[in-house]
């Protein structure tokens, strides 16, 4: 079975599923941080080499302030967690998305992460906070105008390389394989670049339970898939 280089993932269902269990959906995001780091060991056991997960979109600060904090104070928790988790797996952190926005103890902590794991290869785990890739390309666009006032940028040169490289995502391959857990069928303003060429695949099981064996099934689709041309196959 052929393993997809890179796998990105919209963690979906943490509060429809703490819902019906009759918990607030803070204990959902709680349980979904908790999966995650079950998922990173799960990832690089099946031989996936780049896993990038949706943690917090631009359009979550339009959530209740009372949530919102709830997640602030789950990513401070996490990114701690992080450096124990990143030892243990020999992964490489990086946060895409505009880290700017939050407070400034939790973008510390974030570079802390990432320079403490920046000695570690064996998974690249990228999490996409405060990301959208509406946001990414116009600050791209904007970065790429400002290049070409300096001098450094000739707009006659400009191929789609060009515009990878100033995505927050230059460094790293274009996904082979999409996930979104929790039933929904959209990409939800993420990876709209990278994604041009990816399999998706889409599951009902909420992210808090979605576990190897899902992840398996997620991959075995995947290889029901032609790559050269697309489409399903033939037998």
């Amino acid at each position: 079975m052929t393993v997809p280089n890179h796998v990105a993932i919209i963690l979906d269902g943490n509060g429809r599923w703490a819902k019906r269990k009759g918990m607030p959906r803070s204990y959902g995001h709680v349980k979904g941080c908790e999966n995650l780091e079950k998922v990173c060991s799960v990832a690089k056991e099946l031989g996936v080499k780049y896993l990038t997960v949706y943690a917090f979109s631009t359009e979550n600060w339009k959530r209740s302030k009372e949530e919102v904090d709830s997640l602030m104070k789950l990513f401070r928790n996490y990114m701690k967690k992080c450096l124990k988790i990143a030892k243990e797996n020999r992964m490489r952190v990086k946060i895409i998305g505009d880290p700017s926005a939050f407070d400034l103890d939790l973008q510390e902590k974030i570079k802390e992460l990432e320079v403490y794991s920046a000695q570690f290869d064996e998974l690249h785990f990228q999490i996409a906070l405060n990301y959208g890739s509406r946001d990414e390309i116009t600050r791209a666009v904007r970065q790429m105008g400002e290049d070409i006032q300096k001098g450094v940028l000739d707009p006659k040169q400009i191929q789609e390389d060009t515009i990878s490289s100033y995505l927050d995502t230059r460094e790293l391959p274009d996904p082979d394989l999409l996930i979104r857990t929790s039933g929904e069928e959209r990409l939800s303003n993420f990876l709209m670049w990278q994604l041009a060429y990816t399999e998706f695949y889409f599951t009902d099981v909420p992210w808090p339970e979605f576990d190897k064996a899902e992840f398996e099934k997620a991959i075995a689709k995947y290889n029901q898939r032609d790559r050269r041309y697309g489409g399903v196959k033939e037998e």
